[in-house]
């Protein structure tokens, strides 16, 4: 078996090594970094690989599991001129999280726990099952009571166990985490867990693949717990560095207005969320995340690639659902979020220094991340 990567605390420096179950920094609590700097495959190469996100075998800090479902290679399509869609809600578990959980999860298959654990609002928590069913593994996922039925019943098909939390998504995740440090807990964290942005990361590598070697100018993301941007990040980062790219785009990061702890920590200028955490109803629950762990690293991937963030309100996004609807794409609310930004006016805000002339390519993307199927539409309360 090839070695893996140790991990480190971005906060404080602490190490903690490969084989450890140990999920967050024993010192601050904090996620924890892959120390792993890997060197991406050009696009000759790529030629004749495997048809799914394993094809960047070179950027990923475990070899292809037995449990690939086939995951990742989501078509593009456009919906209007200047502005691409990633299609990544045609995953094997109907989301992108399965480009995280596979490499979460494989990991979890290599380091053998007694139970794998997991909180979600639904997308991870139906993911994380599917793989764990898939590796032979025990798994609880801990969602909060607000989360659909249609989620609920997704994961329990797996054959997971879901633990109903009364409270938020926060008490979800609270709960997920004392029941991870009993003996033998693996806390398969799509926030915490490096090893799930170095899976969501593919999706940036796809499109630099499938644009010839390029990327568009703003990539627009959905950003709760960031897993997606700071994959985005890390991806944008190999290709620049490997000398692969000349130029890295923008990060555009979405949140919902009833729960946009970023959005207003960036309005204030500040490198961290501070004070009380404003709360409300949204019908994107997958990024109704008052506390993302990642705070201070997701402000500041979105500062230095010369990003903004954004905020969309209920309207926006039940509009924006329709409108996908009626293009023929179906996706869950959370997923529309993303067109619910882009679609009001963005080509035009963007400043004509991140616009470029590119061959053809879309200056714009916007990842569809979630099927309608797992939520229905977006209804007034």
């Amino acid at each position: 078996m090839t070695l893996l990567p140790d991990c480190f605390c971005p906060a404080d420096g602490t190490r903690v090594t490969a084989e450890s179950l140990a999920w967050c920094c024993p010192v601050c609590r904090g996620p924890l970094d892959l120390d792993f700097a890997p060197t991406p495959a050009s696009l000759k190469s790529l030629k004749g690989r495997v048809n799914s996100l394993w094809r960047y075998a070179e950027t990923l800090p475990l070899a292809a599991p037995s449990i690939s479902l086939g995951e990742g290679r989501t078509p593009l399509v456009e919906l209007r001129e200047g502005i691409c869609a990633k299609l990544d809600f045609l995953m094997p578990t109907l989301s992108f999280k399965d480009r995280g959980a596979v490499l979460l999860i494989g990991l979890a298959q290599r380091l053998g726990p007694r139970q794998v654990v997991s909180d979600s609002s639904g997308n991870a928590g139906t993911s994380i099952a599917a793989y764990c069913a898939r590796a032979g593994l025990p798994c609880t996922v801990y969602v909060p009571e607000g989360t659909s039925a249609e989620k609920r019943e997704h994961i329990r098909a797996h054959g997971a166990r879901v633990h109903l939390v009364d409270g938020d998504r926060e008490a979800a995740a609270q709960a997920a985490r004392q029941a991870a440090d009993e003996p033998g807990g693996f806390y398969a964290s799509h926030a915490y867990n490096p090893y799930f942005l170095h899976g969501t990361k593919t999706c940036v590598h796809e499109l630099w693949e499938d644009f010839g070697g390029r990327l568009p100018d703003v990539l627009v993301l959905p950003v709760g717990n960031g897993t997606l941007l700071l994959g985005a990040a890390l991806a944008v980062a190999e290709l620049f560095g490997a000398g692969l790219i000349d130029r890295r785009p923008a990060l555009y990061a979405v949140q919902a207005a009833a729960v946009a702890p970023l959005a207003h920590a960036w309005e204030e200028g500040a490198e961290d969320l501070t004070g009380p955490i404003p709360m409300a109803s949204t019908f994107a629950e997958g990024i109704a995340i008052p506390r993302p762990p990642r705070a201070r690293q997701i402000l500041r991937a979105v500062r230095d690639s010369g990003g903004r963030f954004l905020t969309v309100t209920e309207d926006q996004i039940r509009h924006a659902q329709l409108d996908l609807a009626s293009q023929g794409l179906y996706v869950e609310p959370t997923a529309a979020a993303g067109w619910a930004a882009a679609r009001e006016g963005l080509l035009e805000s963007i400043p004509p220094s991140r616009l470029r002339s590119n061959g053809g390519i879309a200056p714009v993307m916007v990842p569809l991340c979630g099927a309608g199927l797992k939520t229905g539409p977006a209804r007034s309360t």
